[in-house]
Parts: structure tokens; C-alpha cells; sequence
């Protein structure tokens, strides 16, 4: 079986797969992260909650975009899974055409979510929308080009923004207000959270498409742990809340070498 581990900003989304078969998910906090051992209880006791033997992880793969958190992944995953972590970063095989600029400064995250994206409708001009702490738009051509995208604040961190810079704003939960006329300080501010979200993605998707794919309707994939709060709105083709890690696992089929068990 295969452990993946995308670790974000605000937490850590794992999963075991099992031949193609996503088995289970969980999420931890990336804060704090704790120690190698820590983590390594925590994710073998969720494992064991899925009844899975941690003893049956053979390979494990990280994709991180918190630096200071791979080390210690490291080392969990050589002490308590006998596995020497495939890793997603700048040089390994994507199956895709990196065009950025500086293909190193592109999230791993973002480039799993292509790789899955890619491997999940070939041949289509793509558009993925990933709606975690940041909210980010990724661009593949058909061809498997990665083009890059656009990056902005997600609606989480807008409402501790909020909270944070002004006096009197409070901290609001992150919900789906039946209206945008917001009747009370708190009603507004979730209306302007979520239909200031929608409008933003709404028009970035539009540009895009008239940037990248001009004449054509690309395929939209909406992921990351936001997504499904923009369902009713009609943004995405599909929501595959899990992309990353599907992006983790064909990435590891995609260097073979990588990621075996320690003997």
C-alpha cells in the first residue's frame, strides 16, 4: 500500500492507496507539526481507525509546500513505515511540460493537482481550481503543457484577515449565506467572503480561458477542502476533493524507482 502526505499550510491531507484505490483519507493539523515520533503514532493510530496495519505501507510520498515540514515527514516515514519517502519537487517525472519561468518555484501542490488533472481527463484543455489557504488556478494545455496560473488569497484567510486588521469586524464562520444583502455585521461579512470568493474565481476562469485556451471550453476541476462550499455555483466541470493525492500516487507509478521499501 501507498501512503500519500500533501502537506499545506493549514493541514496535512494523507491517504492510502491500494493498487488504484483510494482507501481512506484523514487530515491533521500542519500546526504544530510535531516530532518525527509524534507523527508517526498519530498516522499509525489513524491508519489502525481505517483497519489498515500500518505494517502494510510499502511505500510512502510526500508533497510539500511547508519547507520545515519535510525533514520530519522524513524521518516518520523511514522509522515507522521502512520506507524512503518518493518525494514531489523540481527534477522528478511529471509526465507534463513545465513552462513556467522557473519551474522550481511552482508549489508542489499545484503541480500534483496537474499531473492528476491530466491523468484524469487526457487530451482536454484544463483549468484546476484549488480552494485551500490560497486559492490557486493551474493551466494545462491538452498537449500536457503546464502553463502556470494565478494565486490569491482563499476565503479562510480573507475572514482572519478581517478579523485581524480591524477593530470592531469579528471572526465569522466560513458558510454559504442564503443572501448577499447581509442583514447583521456578521451576515455581511459572510456575504462578502463567499460571493466576493465566487465573483473572483468566476472572473479569473474567465481570463484564462480567454488567455490560454481562446475559442475552446476548458475542463474545470475544482479541489482543496473549499471546494464543495462552491457547489451550488456552477464554477467547476467536477470537484475532486482528493486531487492531490491522486496526483501523489501517479506521480510515485511515474518514478518507480523512488519510494520502496527499505530491506
Amino acid at each position: 500500500m501507498l501512503l500519500c502526505l500533501d502537506t499545506g499550510n493549514t493541514d496535512i491531507h494523507g491517504g492510502v492507496f491500494e493498487g488504484e484505490k483510494l482507501r481512506c483519507q484523514f487530515r491533521k493539523s500542519t500546526l504544530p507539526l510535531g516530532s518525527a515520533d509524534e507523527l508517526g503514532v498519530f498516522f499509525s493510530a489513524v491508519l489502525r481507525a481505517h483497519d489498515i496495519d500500518p505494517a502494510a505501507i510499502t511505500r510512502t510520498a510526500v508533497c510539500s509546500v511547508v519547507p520545515a515540514a519535510v525533514h520530519a515527514l522524513r524521518t516518520t516515514c523511514r522509522q515507522y513505515f521502512h520506507s524512503d519517502p518518493f518525494i514531489l519537487q523540481a527534477g522528478v517525472k511529471t509526465g507534463l511540460k513545465i513552462r513556467y519561468k522557473n519551474p522550481a518555484e511552482v508549489g508542489a501542490d499545484r503541480i500534483a493537482n496537474a499531473i492528476a488533472a491530466a491523468q484524469r481527463q487526457p487530451g482536454k484543455p484544463l483549468l484546476v481550481v484549488d480552494c485551500g489557504t490560497a486559492t490557486t488556478f493551474d493551466v494545462i494545455t491538452a498537449a500536457g503543457d503546464y502553463l502556470g496560473g494565478a494565486i490569491m488569497p482563499g476565503i479562510n484567510v480573507a475572514a482572519q484577515s478581517l478579523a485581524t486588521h480591524t477593530a470592531k469586524l469579528p471572526r465569522v464562520e466560513i458558510a454559504e449565506p442564503e443572501y448577499a444583502l447581509g442583514r447583521t455585521t456578521t451576515e455581511s461579512i459572510q456575504a462578502g467572503l463567499f460571493f466576493g470568493q465566487v465573483g473572483a474565481i468566476r472572473h479569473l476562469l474567465n481570463q484564462l480561458t480567454r488567455e490560454a485556451f481562446p475559442g475552446e471550453a476548458a475542463w474545470i476541476i475544482g479541489t482543496g477542502g473549499f471546494a464543495r462550499l462552491f457547489a451550488k455555483e456552477e464554477l467547476f466541470s467536477e470537484i475532486v476533493p482528493e486531487l492531490v493525492l491522486r496526483g501523489l500516487y501517479h506521480a510515485v507509478q511515474l518514478n518507480p524507482e523512488t519510494s520502496a521499501a527499505k530491506k
